[in-house]
């Protein structure tokens, strides 16, 4: 990984406040309280608000992230929740997630880099029972539009590393989808997910064959 690309998260998650806010995402939280809890993946978590709230409703959590300020933030909010979950930095080929090992895998504004997020996608689906559950939430091709109006939006600044429904379909392609789409949505998240933008959400469940 880019080492300028670690030091940008380690920067902003070194701020005082919590960057995206200490609440779950929505969507996330809507579709998560519909599941049995089991065990449960978070990608790309950051500072940790979803990872905790799953851990609170009796997942059993665990999280990565690039940034090591990162998950300095999740742990302290996990103790100060009472909650615990494990937490791992370093690059997903590099960790030692087994085959098969969740039952719910959470992508909520995991931009990766665009050289690997094709792959990691498929690193992440090998990870994932069979009827297992994938829960997505990240921005769409269409929000650079909405990010040039107002930068207090956030997300890429590159198109590369934004997401269409078509790419998410043919990612996740060995799926049940249960929902698709891109849609435009006002985001309340802390700091850095203020106003109008546009996402693709993708809930969906791995085939059995």
């Amino acid at each position: 990984m880019d080492k300028q690309w670690v030091q940008k998260w380690d920067n902003r998650y070194s701020e005082e406040a919590y960057a995206f806010g200490l609440n779950p995402n929505e969507y996330f939280k809507e579709k998560i309280e519909r599941l049995k809890t089991g065990n449960i993946l978070f990608p790309a978590e950051g500072e940790g608000r979803n990872a905790i709230y799953a851990s609170k409703l009796g997942w059993d959590v665990s999280a990565f992230d690039i940034s090591n300020e990162g998950k300095k933030k999740a742990l302290q909010l996990a103790e100060k929740c009472d909650v615990n979950i494990d937490y791992q930095v370093g690059e997903l080929p590099d960790l030692d997630y087994q085959p098969e090992q969740f039952d719910a895998i959470v992508l909520v504004y995991a931009h990766f880099p665009s050289a690997i997020k094709y792959s990691y996608h498929h690193l992440l689906d090998r990870l994932l029972k069979k009827d297992g559950y994938i829960i997505f939430e990240a921005f769409g091709k269409n929000h650079l539009k909405y990010r040039s109006e107002n930068p207090k939006v956030g997300g890429p600044s590159d198109i590369e590393s934004l997401f269409s429904t078509q790419e998410i379909s043919e990612d996740f392609g060995n799926y049940k989808i249960l929902e698709l789409e891109e849609k435009v949505i006002e985001l309340n998240e802390g700091i850095y997910h203020q106003g109008k933008g546009s996402v693709v959400r993708f809930f969906g469940q791995k085939k059995k064959n």
